[in-house]
């Protein structure tokens, strides 16, 4: 791997002049500096930014790394961080997943040589050591909405009591058959969700009705091709609690489909809601994440690891509870 002293020697120049010309510190006459940067693109120098980085300080920026932009979610937190980020005299990266193992880990990689001070990540949880890694580097590491890795900070919904209580809801409602409709286990928010679910159903003396499916689970289609499921699966079925608000615009379709009112015949419930809840054409009544003062908060507790002047950090783990607001599909 080429070094910033071969390509002085190749430019003909002392090493000083080739870090100035890179760095666009000071001046550096023009044919000297074409020489330099010939002599880069021939042997194919890369800079270590990192390093770099690290010897010039903080940079003042941060990475907020997600899954899909268009998950409300991630709708309503990027406002929120990019303001507290701008507030503190940082700058934002947005950066998107879609959920893949490949592509969150050479995002993460490209992060990891760029100047970033730290990261906000939804993490699909198979990079845990990347960023173990990249955290012992300097590289500041917040999971967010997701906790992937116990070993990493993190600041996440209270998916379990959104579960647990949802189901007390509807029963409190009348409910006696409550279906659930859940994704990808091995993800920290569906897995709490369900485990929420299963504690209140056996303290009940509920029967469990579960619905699952390969596609995408954050879509209409899921929660239309789920509700079918449940419905196969109970007859009797009285009551829904869909994981996302967007699974539950799918219930709404399906019970239609089916003959079925909502609230009448099944009352719904979502247990992720976010502000779109509220302009459906039945309004759903769900337990409404605070997804802007999580990205707020998580700003907050990603900065100050960043500015504290102590040598190492303690794990944080903050749990935010949401707030169950009534609407009309129960």
């Amino acid at each position: 791997m080429a070094t910033l002293k071969d390509v002085a020697k190749l430019a003909n120049v002392d090493v000083s002049t080739v870090s100035r010309a890179l760095n666009n510190s000071s001046y550096v006459h023009p044919e000297t500096k074409r020489r330099i940067f010939e002599a880069v693109k021939e042997l194919s120098y890369h800079p270590n930014v990192l390093a770099q980085g690290l010897r010039q300080g903080k940079r003042h920026t941060i990475a907020f790394v997600i899954p899909r932009i268009a998950y409300a979610v991630y709708s309503d937190m990027i406002p929120a961080i990019c303001n507290a980020a701008a507030k503190k005299n940082y700058q934002c990266i947005i950066c998107t997943t879609e959920d893949d193992e490949t592509t969150e880990r050479q995002i993460l990689e490209r992060l990891r040589g760029s100047l970033i001070d730290g990261i906000i990540i939804t993490s699909c949880g198979k990079n845990n050591r990347l960023l173990r890694d990249m955290e012992a580097e300097g590289i500041c590491i917040l999971q967010a909405i997701r906790k992937q890795d116990e070993k990493l900070s993190s600041i996440i919904p209270d998916y379990y009591s959104n579960g647990y209580d949802a189901v007390q809801y509807l029963y409190s409602k009348g409910c006696r058959h409550i279906g659930l409709i859940i994704g990808n286990l091995s993800l920290h928010p569906y897995m709490q969700r369900y485990n929420g679910y299963m504690k209140a159903t056996r303290e009940l003396g509920l029967e469990n009705i579960i619905a699952i499916d390969d596609m995408e689970p954050s879509s209409f289609e899921y929660g239309l091709v789920c509700t079918e499921k449940l419905l196969a699966a109970c007859p009797k079925l009285d009551g829904i609690l869909a994981s996302l608000d967007i699974q539950g615009l799918g219930v709404q379709r399906a019970l239609k489909k089916n003959g079925l009112k909502i609230k009448d015949d099944v009352k719904l419930v979502s247990l992720t809601g976010i502000s779109i809840g509220a302009y459906l054409e039945t309004t759903m009544i769900s337990m409404e994440v605070q997804a802007a003062e999580i990205g707020e908060e998580a700003v907050g507790m990603l900065i100050h690891d960043i500015e504290k002047k102590d040598a190492g950090k303690a794990i944080k783990k903050l749990v935010v509870k949401s707030v169950l607001v009534e609407r009309e599909s129960t």
